[in-house]
């Protein structure tokens, strides 16, 4: 099965044929060999997957990547790698020549198929030539250097523009990889920049900075709107909240970084000073899906002279990594002082009443969608049914099992209601649709028009 967009990753043929191949390159690579082999070196290598297998899985849940377990057959397909390995280890200097090649293929064939698996899961490359494109840093939509935009300055483009941005660590210290902006048509126009509203854009628990831009359509959706709108559209810029791929900072400060600083007083001036933007908190909002979601919520109550409008696409209640326990010790350093002042509704009812702030949160409706029965409930927020293959409506699940939160739909009520009682104004739109990086997509798009209005950008 393939999309308009190329040979998918999430589900058809591919992933199952790749899968299909690993299976028999690694049973050729075993093969039959010697008695010795088969009840020695076949076990030993078994084991030794067995355990590869464990080691890899305790060392996921230490770190709390996740909110919710990974499916078991990432496990089983870590283990197949691992296996395979051993086999061509313990195997090489018996091994003819031809079986050395075999299993150097297996080795390599079950380790893109555990990617692919894990990608099924996080959802981050639907396609093939979305997967090559990042992992070659092939161009972005639109994208520009920064030294081109002087020479585009009254060019009557009809699209925008995405720039990368290298902002300092000099006050974070929070190693943080390059990010980008989005540059509108508008912005282009006159002698010099106008003053345009500007909107945050994180991701979520597994990210990097181009997610929004590479899995969440996030350019073609403000293009449009761009387009509708006389080339008028908020900036955005896509911030980095993780420093690397696995690492789940919630964007608090903390042992994993100090990423809410990062945000609001190293990536907002450089914005600001770099392309001329506006610097009032009214013009300011904030899109987080999943965990950005969830510092949506954090960073504009936290911070009501920076920001004044978010939209949190199903995210937490507050900064959740494992239990209440693990989540103190995990991102505060057990300093559950720390953990309360990130904790927006604690953060809320210490303010008391807010002045033009907004917000909107953007939840997944799962009720009569059919669940996958092949998997068992288990940790903290985990959905009944657990995790769902592609195939069966499950692609893209953003490291959050196929609901991420069960009760996000409920937090988003209590969050609203807790915003209401400091004069914060909330809506809560409630659409079919799993916890993946489609839904994401589809909710930026709905909710941009809204949020443009918020922050101030021109309906012309």
């Amino acid at each position: 099965m393939s999309s308009h967009n190329g040979v998918s990753l999430l589900d058809g043929w591919f992933p199952l044929t790749l899968q299909i191949v690993a299976v028999v390159l690694l049973v050729v690579a075993v093969g039959w060999r010697t008695r010795r082999w088969r009840f020695l070196w076949v076990p030993v290598s078994l084991l030794v997957a067995v355990v590869g297998a464990l080691l890899v899985h305790l060392y996921f849940d230490s770190q709390g990547l996740a909110t919710d377990p990974a499916p078991w057959q990432l496990w089983v397909w870590v283990g197949a790698t691992v296996g395979a390995i051993a086999v061509f280890v313990v195997g090489f200097r018996s091994a003819r020549w031809w079986r050395r090649g075999v299993a150097v293929l297996a080795v390599l064939a079950t380790a893109l198929t555990t990617s692919v698996v894990l990608n099924q899961w996080v959802g981050y490359y639907p396609t093939l030539s979305a997967a090559w494109g990042a992992v070659t840093a092939g161009p972005l939509p639109d994208q520009v250097s920064a030294d081109a935009l002087g020479s585009m300055r009254n060019t009557g483009r009809t699209t925008g523009a995405v720039v990368p941005i290298t902002t300092t660590d000099d006050v974070s210290h929070f190693a943080h990889r390059t990010e980008y902006v989005y540059l509108p048509p508008a912005w282009f126009r006159g002698a010099t920049p106008p003053t345009l509203p500007v909107v945050m854009m994180i991701a979520g628990e597994f990210n990097t900075p181009s997610d929004w831009m590479r899995t969440g359509n996030a350019i073609p959706i403000v293009d449009a709107y761009a387009k509708q709108h006389d080339g008028n559209a908020p900036v955005l810029v896509f911030v980095d909240a993780g420093g690397s791929f696995n690492n789940d900072t919630e964007c608090v400060n903390g042992p994993r970084g100090n990423v809410a600083t990062h945000l609001t007083d190293e990536v907002r001036p450089a914005v600001i000073s770099t392309f001329h933007t506006s610097s009032s908190a009214a013009n300011w909002g904030i899109v987080g899906w999943s965990m950005g979601g969830t510092c949506s919520v954090d960073l504009t109550v936290m911070h009501p002279d920076l920001f004044h409008s978010y939209v949190d696409i199903a995210g937490d209640a507050a900064p959740v990594a494992g239990t209440t326990r693990q989540t103190v010790d995990r991102l505060f350093g057990g300093n559950a002082a720390a953990y309360a002042s990130f904790d927006p509704a604690t953060v809320m009812q210490k303010h008391g009443p807010y002045v033009g702030v907004s917000a909107r949160y953007e939840e997944a409706d799962q009720s009569g969608m059919p669940r996958w029965r092949g998997q068992h409930a288990g940790a903290h927020h985990r959905p009944p049914g657990g995790w769902k293959p592609p195939s069966q409506g499950g692609a893209g699940l953003g490291g959050r099992g196929d609901g991420g939160s069960a009760n996000q739909g409920q937090e988003a009520v209590q969050l609203c209601a807790e915003n209401r009682a400091v004069d914060i104004s909330c809506t809560i739109d409630n659409r079919p649709g799993r916890h993946s990086w489609q839904f994401a997509s589809t909710s930026f798009q709905d909710s941009l028009p809204w949020l443009s209005h918020e922050i101030g950008v021109s309906s012309a």
